[in-house]
């Protein structure tokens, strides 16, 4: 996006324009001619833009959305409001004041420390990204500072809590080695030295966390979204779990996790979230519903009593199907099942190919899981519990 370009936009023939674009945005072609014939094409392209982006950006900033300024990446790597709240909560328990954001980005977190109250500073390298955060912070009536600055080379000494968010994008795509970060993994360890919170992918490996360090995984609707990572005096476990939903919050942490044994299938099946698995909790959950393991190395809990947990999906089992395909073929045919929803995990199965390789035509819906159980192929017919 261009620098210039989004300043314009903020000014009131920019206001007026953007206003324009969202009334017409529907028809892209029919936007873009009637809007040329107002204002300059590169206005006219970041009206669009923004107007686009906002539309996306629902998903994750709910309501704020629509007075929000991004750019793509931007949107793409800001965290989703709802986390950014609870990492906003956590830093109010611990009597946090003041914080700043290295590597701030378009304002995610930027926006969700302000709304909690903190006296709040931004900075990043892009001079975009840093002019669509100011525009964030004002859009929202609320205070803080941002600036163009190396994130590397910024005193973070006067404030309570340092953020860091290292972009985990190259020009090549998205890189899972920590050390081609930016900043690299080497940065991150210096500010963990200090009250900090760190945003990570969560397919961190465990070995990578410091002695010391909380890593708290975090999901939202059954999609994991970060590890964060708490330094002293602000981390409270070594791993922890947060699933956020439509009820609320709910964490587990290390202490919460007396250990499961495997045992035989029970009445009821448990898929725990993604954030429970990465946080290695599952059994944890498995002892929450007074139950066990299907497999040591699998994430399949089993109990013979029923549980609503947020933490794990649950499932009544109906039956055991047979495990080869032919003869599990055959066992769905004369059950009548047509519509087929395949669970795996622990087997190489891929889903979409052996439903067309099924080829049902029945009338009835079904769900299996596909697993292993005392390292054994295994296939159950299921039922979703409401």
């Amino acid at each position: 996006m261009d620098l210039v370009a989004f300043r314009w936009l903020l000014t009131g023939p920019g206001q007026q324009l953007l206003e324009k674009a969202a009334a017409v945005e529907g028809d892209p072609l029919r936007a873009g001619t009637a809007l040329r014939a107002e204002a300059a094409p590169e206005h006219v392209a970041a009206a669009l833009t923004q107007v686009s982006l906002r539309k996306k950006a629902v998903a994750k900033f709910g309501d704020l959305a629509a007075r929000m300024y991004f750019t793509p990446d931007g949107l793409e790597q800001a965290t989703r409001l709802r986390v950014a709240e609870h990492r906003a909560a956590r830093l109010v328990a611990a009597g946090t004041g003041t914080v700043i954001d290295l590597g701030c980005g378009i304002g995610g977190d930027l926006v969700a420390f302000a709304r909690a109250g903190f006296t709040a500073a931004g900075v990043d390298l892009d001079p975009v990204r840093v002019a669509v955060a100011e525009a964030n912070l004002a859009a929202l009536d609320l205070g803080g500072a941002v600036i163009v600055a190396d994130a590397t080379a910024v005193d973070t000494s006067p404030f309570d809590v340092a953020f860091a968010d290292p972009a985990r994008r190259s020009a090549r795509g998205r890189t899972f080695d920590a050390d081609s970060w930016t900043p690299p993994w080497s940065f991150v360890q210096q500010v963990l030295a200090r009250p900090a919170c760190v945003k990570a992918a969560p397919g961190l490996p465990h070995e990578l966390v410091p002695d010391g360090v909380e890593a708290e995984w975090v999901s939202d609707h059954g999609e994991v979204k970060e590890v964060a990572l708490w330094s002293s005096p602000l981390a409270t476990t070594r791993r922890r779990a947060t699933v956020v939903g439509d009820g609320g919050l709910a964490t587990l942490a290390t202490e919460d996790d007396p250990g499961a044994e495997v045992r035989e299938p029970g009445r009821f099946l448990y898929e725990p979230d993604g954030a429970v698995i990465r946080a290695g909790l599952v059994t944890a959950v498995a002892a929450g519903v007074h139950g066990g393991l299907l497999d040591r190395h699998i994430a399949w809990v089993t109990s013979d009593e029923p549980f609503r947990t947020p933490f794990a999906r649950s499932f009544e089992m109906v039956e055991e199907l047979p495990f080869r395909e032919k003869q599990l073929r055959a066992a769905l045919r004369e059950r009548g099942v047509g519509s087929l929803t395949i669970k795996t995990r622990g087997v190489n199965v891929v889903p979409d190919q052996l439903r067309k390789r099924l080829s049902l035509s029945g009338e009835q819906d079904a769900t299996i899981v596909l697993t292993r159980a005392r390292d054994r192929g295994v296939c159950f017919l299921v039922r979703p519990v409401p």
